[in-house]
């Protein structure tokens, strides 16, 4: 089976799992698992900050940064169709109890003077507090969209001008890097926070990086033993996290030509709708046009045809490309997507 649904369903190499089972372990929440400490040490080194924190998924990073960067009542102002606002479950309302402005992006991309304009006036009480901008590159729905590093700096700029903190979800950051040829801190030195995720298209089987200063990830650790993810003897799961950027970062350039190789082909079926110079790393939405094609059916032949594609809502989907999937396996689904499409008499 070719899982095209998401960079998450990456599963361990084999020179990782060596580096797993020999890991050195300690109690982290003591701060004693000198693995973990050692990747801590090292993604604060990678993204130019203070300090940062191993977490169990990339949600709670989001829910931590969140709390960590707000009080209970606060504005965060962020682009309508961000993760943490669509598949989060509605953390942000429910535990860091702050509300969303939601902005109109450009594939997920803020323009500063819309942001700039929905700030509130912190002398009014009427209004909530704005506290926080949010962020996220590369963007999820936006089809793997990379945020300009000058954009970004534009953005803090008037975030420091307002007295407003910067957070990025960089979930898949280092996708964005990589695309660019760029050190991640040419982004992350404009963010007050950051978070990064092993388990997309690094391949680690669990875990989520936060990076900040000092203070700001004191704050988190807190929270997340509030969480309930502070962890023990988790060595394990940061060796994974240590050989991940140590041997998975720059080959997420493969996944890139990969999803590029797929949007073009694509491109030629009538059937689709997709610009696949929209497509800069490994993420690509697709809609389907033709009124014959019925898209249950078409995600049904896929599978039945050993391809696994995400459906969203009624006639888009979206693949993803990965560690998993190899140049040939995506010639193969090419070939199994004109194959469905002719079975199914188009």
């Amino acid at each position: 089976m070719i899982d095209l649904r998401s960079d998450t369903v990456t599963r361990p190499t084999t020179g990782m799992l060596e580096a797993m089972f020999k890991a050195e372990v300690g109690d982290d929440v003591y701060g004693e698992d000198p693995t973990t400490n050692r990747l801590e040490e090292k993604v604060a080194k990678l993204l130019g900050k203070e300090d940062s924190i191993f977490v169990p998924s990339g949600t709670m990073a989001n829910l931590l940064s969140l709390r960590a960067n707000t009080q209970p009542g606060d504005e965060v102002i962020l682009d309508r169709n961000s993760h943490v606002f669509l598949n989060e479950g509605g953390g942000g309302a429910a535990i860091s109890g702050v509300q969303f402005f939601l902005l109109e992006g450009d594939r997920g991309m803020l323009d500063p003077l819309k942001i700039e304009q929905a700030v509130r006036d912190p002398g009014d009480y009427h209004h909530p507090m704005t506290s926080l901008i949010w962020i996220e590159n590369t963007h999820n729905r936006g089809g793997g969209c990379i945020y300009p590093p000058d954009l970004v700096k534009e953005i803090s700029h008037m975030a420091k001008k307002h007295n407003l903190r910067l957070h990025m979800d960089g979930a898949r950051l280092l996708n964005a890097t990589v695309a660019l040829r760029i050190d991640p801190q040419e982004y992350t030195r404009y963010v007050d926070s950051t978070m990064i995720c092993l388990s997309k298209g690094l391949g680690a089987p669990v875990g989520s990086m936060v990076a900040g200063d000092r203070e700001f990830i004191k704050r988190v650790r807190r929270f997340r033993k509030m969480f309930g993810g502070g962890m023990r003897q988790i060595g394990y799961l940061a060796a994974a996290g240590i050989y991940a950027l140590d041997h998975h970062v720059e080959r997420l350039a493969e996944d890139h030509a990969n999803a590029r190789l797929l949007a073009k082909a694509i491109a030629q079926l009538d059937c689709f709708e997709i610009d696949p110079n929209n497509v800069g790393t490994n993420i690509l939405y697709f809609r389907v046009v033709e009124e014959k094609l019925n898209p249950g059916s078409l995600e049904e032949e896929l599978r039945k045809n050993g391809v696994l594609v995400h459906r969203v809502g009624s006639n888009f989907f979206r693949a993803v490309t990965h560690l998993d999937v190899s140049r040939q396996d995506t010639l193969k689904v090419i070939s199994t997507l004109k194959q469905v499409i002719s079975q199914l008499s188009l």
